[in-house]
């Protein structure tokens, strides 16, 4: 009974030292509270979990974005970021409008460059994507850079694979930073032949033990390629075959998949490269340095499109990510737009939404009506009582699963890329957003999201509000883990 005793204070003092480290390291009151629910009701596992999967890495930077040593020259290089910025949103007002505070927040925030001069293409599924994407990869004469979360060992994977290697073997430096976790079904042979074919590939968290591995929880969920300086993609589509919508998704044989993604010509691609360039460093332990032949700075011909990237992760201070979301739901004058496949916005960016609905504003929400996630789904659920209430109009895509992360806002800004409106991206993930300035692409984007709407179901305020209200305890319990999931 002595040793029973003698381990039952030792848990406690251990479960006292976790919970003050919880409330010490967690800075999302939600998610402090989660996981002193998690730690004290879910006995020993509970600690486990903490360990595994909630350490703040925000406060531990995973690695440092330092890619210019020389003190000297690192600030000569920002007072000209500072200086063309400041240059371009001048020369380009009319186009930019009220978004100056939006370029001014990820100018001060990142020091993400406003870009002008580009010509910004908007791409539907896979079918739209990878053609697009293996021309590109054809074409590519000094270097090729790839960053994907997924990338799986099917069709349209090998024929990526095999174009790599075959640019590799001409003399092109094909770079390819893959997620452990995300792109698992390559991590072996598939990377192996890569690498005898000349192509360097890295994961980008090596994950040793998967069941309790802490970097399990850092995914690195960026899509980007960069080809030549010049010519770059991102958004939420990775390279699988479950995104290239076949004769079987449009006959329901498979389930069809609902995404977009951008393309970029033009010196918007130079803030995709800076965010490779740190990545490749931190997982291939190199110190691959800024040349001018991989930041092409020159405007795409007869183009005149302003662009800014919006990037955040466990490296960053400050979540990049959710702010310019909150900033750009904040500029909101007649009409928001928001498309996400995975929705728990937090507390911030809910009240935003209610916020501008109760000014006034046309707030749209599309949501998936079919989902990969039961859990995610219920959570996300438990937020439409109240933006209902407040005026918000939500729509559930039910032609398939719907894996869009865009926002248009008023007729001049767009946001495409891989962050989800959740905690894990706002917080966890790393992840990039592209913003956009300018009427031509957020009609075209508009254009999308109304063409979406076709195939969804409005959710009516009064039904929603009666349904069960077993329904509704579940969807609250999803809630409460929400800063888990």
């Amino acid at each position: 009974m002595n040793w029973v005793a003698i381990l039952e204070i030792f848990y406690i003092i251990v479960l006292v030292v976790v919970c003050l480290r919880i409330i010490y390291d967690t800075t999302s009151t939600n998610k402090t509270l989660a996981y002193l629910l998690l730690v004290i009701f879910v006995p020993i596992l509970g600690i486990l979990f903490y360990f595994s999967f909630g350490i703040n890495y925000r406060k531990r930077r995973v690695y440092s974005k330092k890619l210019i040593e020389d003190d000297v020259l690192r600030r000569e290089l920002i007072r000209q970021i500072i200086s063309r910025t400041e240059t371009n949103l001048k020369l380009n007002t009319a186009t930019i409008r009220e978004g100056a505070s939006l370029v001014h927040l990820l100018l001060n925030d990142s020091l993400s460059p406003l870009t002008v001069g580009n010509e910004v293409t908007l791409l539907h599924n896979g079918e739209g994507k990878f053609p697009q994407v293996l021309k590109a990869l054809e074409d590519a004469r000094h270097h090729i850079h790839i960053e994907y979360y997924i990338y799986e060992n099917d069709a349209i994977g090998n024929r990526i694979k095999d174009l790599l290697v075959a640019k590799a073997r001409e003399g092109v430096k094909v770079r390819l930073i893959y997620d452990a976790f995300g792109s698992r079904s390559i991590r072996r042979s598939f990377v192996r032949e890569l690498i005898s074919s000349g192509v360097e590939a890295y994961p980008f968290n090596r994950i040793r033990f998967q069941p309790l591995a802490n970097r399990l929880n850092y995914r690195n969920h960026r899509k980007i390629i960069v080809v030549d300086g010049h010519l770059g993609f991102v958004g939420g589509i990775n390279i699988s075959d479950r995104y290239i919508n076949d004769a079987n998704a449009m006959e329901g044989k498979k389930i069809y998949w609902r995404d977009s993604h951008f393309r970029i010509d033009g010196p918007g691609v130079q803030y995709l490269q800076y965010l490779f360039f740190c990545d490749w460093n931190f997982c291939a332990h190199q110190k691959l340095q800024p040349e001018p032949a991989y930041f092409i700075d020159r405007p795409h011909a007869g183009a005149n499109e302003s662009v800014q990237i919006a990037a955040s992760g466990p490296d960053s201070p400050t979540s990049t990510v959710m702010l310019s979301l909150l900033k750009a739901i904040n500029l909101a004058k007649n009409e928001i737009l928001l498309t996400t496949p995975y929705f728990i916005p937090g507390e911030t960016i809910l009240n935003a939404l209610k916020v501008a609905a109760l000014g006034g504003v046309s707030v749209r929400i599309l949501a998936p009506g079919i989902s990969d996630s039961l859990l995610v789904n219920a959570a996300a659920w438990s937020y439409f009582d109240e933006l209902l209430r407040s005026g918000v109009e939500i729509f559930l895509y039910r032609k398939g699963f719907i894996h869009v992360k865009t926002m248009v806002v008023d007729d001049y800004i767009s946001i495409v890329g891989t962050a989800n409106m959740d905690y894990r991206s706002f917080d966890l993930n790393f992840e990039v957003n592209a913003v956009v300035y300018g009427e031509k692409l957020a009609g075209e984007l508009r254009a999308s999201f109304l063409n979406d709407l076709e195939d969804a179901e409005q959710i009516q305020a009064n039904a929603w509000h009666r349904r069960p209200v077993f329904k509704k305890l579940a969807e609250r319990i999803a809630r409460l883990l929400s800063p888990l999931l």
